[in-house]
């Protein structure tokens, strides 16, 4: 190597370690621990039975069919009157498949989205959390209920948890609105992808098909000429993509070096609730096994195809947060009938609701604009003194 190239080679990693530092992930504030023990819990919200999330997505919602059409509106509802400040937009398309005999199989992608006020959609950077929603033909009567159902509501919860933190903040930062040309705007979308699973057997063409469409379709939409990013794709600061998630003790491995610092902060966030004593479930070793590595030691195993490869095709950064572990793979009700309601470890459902709300709280840079009401706190600490209650009898058993 010459000296002058070492050189360059050195200026090289300054210049990339200083855009490392001044990346969102390194530097937002996290949250206090005042503010990790107020994150509410879904508790009745998660019900497999009556719970307004989570139980009217445990259905068969295959494309296509009235049960896909009744989830794909219940997610409009929620947002609709839940959350009435957020931005819905459907990206729809068709598509044959091996079994529809040459007929158009109807997917819509669902995408909710909240920008700071009177900020052009193209200069917003946003953080997308992302989950599919569809569920797969076969096994007649297949549920998804970790594939991916729950995914879904623990997405709808941590929104609803951070929703008016997002009002007080960005009124207290832009009482005149935002003027995108002094500084850096962040906004949030939440994206439930339709046709992730195989009709007949997974390929490329038979399987992914809204998350193909809608890569393809944001990467070729373009925003205004001076605006900050030039397309919906290229707005995307990180892909967030969940998946596989209700079992008990998961077991989430990091995959890409680029994104391993959010890996961390996720993992961080669920290390700190749980010596808290916020969490519910018990494990005996982490959720994130990946923690303590250093980003030069993470090795992509491959192999696991899901919703982030066209988004990852075209230069978006992803997390991927799908429970698998090596030599064991999938959780064992993964594509068979067992992956329903009553094969859900609530106490860990309830849990990934609590982690993903710290992590999008701490991205969104949320600390001191939570104004949990005291009932709430009172409720939640009942709600672990009777779980506590319980396990002791249990033991005691």
């Amino acid at each position: 190597m010459s000296p002058a190239y070492r050189g360059f080679v050195g200026h090289s990693i300054l210049i990339l370690g200083l855009f490392l530092f001044l990346l969102p992930g390194y530097a937002y504030e996290k949250l206090s621990d005042e503010s990790l023990k107020s994150l509410p819990r879904a508790s009745e919200d998660f019900d497999i039975h009556t719970g307004s999330l989570l139980s009217p997505i445990l259905r068969t919602r295959v494309p296509g069919t009235e049960g896909h059409e009744a989830v794909l509106e219940h997610f409009a509802n929620f947002f609709r009157t839940t959350l009435p400040k957020w931005n819905i937009e459907l990206q729809n398309s068709t598509s044959t498949t091996p079994v529809s005999k040459g007929k158009e199989v109807p997917f819509v992608n669902f995408i909710a989205s909240r920008d700071p006020p009177g900020a052009p959609a193209g200069d917003v950077g946003r953080l997308t959390l992302v989950a599919h929603y569809d569920s797969k033909l076969t096994p007649t009567g297949f549920i998804g209920a970790i594939d991916s159902a729950a995914p879904c509501a623990i997405l709808m919860h941590a929104m609803r948890t951070i929703d008016k933190a997002l009002d007080e903040k960005w009124a207290t930062m832009y009482p005149h609105g935002v003027d995108a040309s002094l500084e850096e705007v962040h906004g949030i979308q939440v994206i439930f992808l339709d046709g992730e699973e195989a009709f007949d057997h997974w390929t490329d063409t038979d399987s992914l098909y809204g998350a193909r469409s809608l890569a393809s379709n944001w990467s070729s939409e373009f925003y205004p000429a001076m605006s900050a990013y030039r397309t919906p794709l290229s707005s995307i600061e990180l892909f967030v993509l969940l998946d596989l998630l209700g079992s008990k003790a998961p077991h989430i491995q990091s995959y890409y070096q680029t994104t391993h610092w959010a890996y961390q902060d996720l993992a961080a966030a669920e290390k700190r609730l749980r010596s808290l004593g916020q969490l519910k479930s018990t494990s005996k070793e982490s959720w994130f096994p990946d923690l303590k590595k250093d980003s030069h030691d993470v090795i992509p195993l491959g192999g696991i195809s899901d919703d982030h490869l066209p988004f990852l095709a075209r230069g978006v950064e992803i997390l991927h947060v799908i429970d698998f572990a090596p030599f064991k793979g999938f959780p064992p009700v993964w594509h068979t009938l067992d992956d329903d309601a009553e094969h859900l470890d609530m106490a860990t459902v309830e849990d990934w609701g609590l982690v993903v709300s710290a992590f999008a709280a701490e991205w969104m840079e949320l600390e001191g604009y939570f104004k949990f009401d005291e009932p709430t706190q009172s409720r939640r600490d009942e709600e672990l003194e009777m779980e506590a209650s319980r396990l002791n009898k249990k033991s005691e058993l």
